[in-house]
């Protein structure tokens, strides 16, 4: 499927000229209905229909392209980032079951960040495949807690800055400090040569889709998975006793929650009762929330 019949490759060489007419290209590829989304994937999961699959491919290319856009700060080829987005889209459109009743972007937007993300953590010598869920957090958060405490000087951090984005991201300090130096350094020459930018020119790859204004599709993905995370988390609710959903709901889950003293009372117990029910309860609908994604593929397999 990845050499499907009908879907637009990205030039192997011709630099950004190659990558902007690959980028008008996949302009014209219109977003799918709804309903014909569905009539696709239908036959291509029951028919193995190549020109089903690459259609629908074709229609979310640009989906991938924007969520590549987002990697560029990494310092590699923004074409090597699509393609190998491009692969986790394939993956999703392999994998994507219609009668689930949710849109191929929500379901396909999980493999295209996961595939990209696993390409920049093998091109960047700095971050090993062993390392830590923690660790790969800070280093695709770190340049976006920077950003949002305004700590954009050179060189090191100051020590306000480090530490609250050692407490957001649970890293300690010293990772803080330290994966700010090596991305600081820009990482591996060799794998991020400085992307060029053009302050006159037109149709330059920095300009595909530069407009503050989402992508319809991407609009459809986001309002998808919403709705699919509110589905799951009522559903996931249903694990718990009447008691355990009462307390996690006035705890964790309105916009004003209750103190503990304040349940104490409503139950005739302690605080440090409330407090352990809550922990349980909260427990219980996150294993609940991991058992359903599983169930309905929601997340790629690692």
């Amino acid at each position: 499927m990845a050499n499907g019949k009908g879907v637009v490759s990205i030039p192997a060489s011709g630099g950004e000229a190659g990558l902007n007419r690959y980028l008008s290209e996949i302009k014209k590829f219109p977003i799918l209905a709804p309903e014909e989304e569905y009539m696709l994937a239908k036959r291509w999961r029951e028919h193995n229909d190549t020109d089903a699959a690459a259609r629908l491919v074709n229609s979310h290319l640009r989906l991938v392209a924007k969520i590549a856009m987002g990697y560029r700060g990494y310092g590699l080829p923004v074409s090597e980032l699509i393609s190998e987005g491009n692969i986790g889209l394939m993956q999703g459109v392999k994998k994507f079951e219609p009668d689930r009743g949710f849109r191929l972007a929500t379901y396909a937007m999980w493999w295209i960040r996961a595939s990209i993300q696993e390409f920049i953590l093998r091109s960047w010598s700095l971050v090993k495949m062993g390392t830590t869920a923690a660790q790969k957090k800070l280093f695709f958060n770190l340049r976006r807690m920077k950003n949002q405490i305004d700590a954009f000087e050179e060189g090191d951090l100051k020590p306000e800055a480090v530490a609250k984005i050692a407490t957001d991201l649970g890293v300690t300090e010293e990772e803080v400090i330290s994966m700010n130096r090596r991305m600081g350094m820009g990482g591996d020459t060799s794998l991020n040569a400085p992307l060029r930018s053009s302050e006159d020119g037109e149709g330059q790859w920095q300009d595909f889709l530069v407009s503050e204004a989402p992508l319809q599709d991407e609009i459809i993905a986001d309002d998808e998975e919403r709705r699919v995370r509110h589905d799951l988390l009522v559903e996931a609710m249903d694990s718990l006793n009447d008691r355990e959903k009462h307390i996690l709901t006035e705890r964790r889950l309105i916009d004003e929650p209750k103190t503990l003293e304040d349940l104490s009372q409503v139950y005739g117990v302690s605080r440090e009762r409330i407090r352990q029910i809550e922990v349980r309860a909260f427990e219980k609908l996150q294993a609940a929330l991991i058992r359903l994604a599983g169930e309905q593929r929601l997340l790629p397999a690692a």
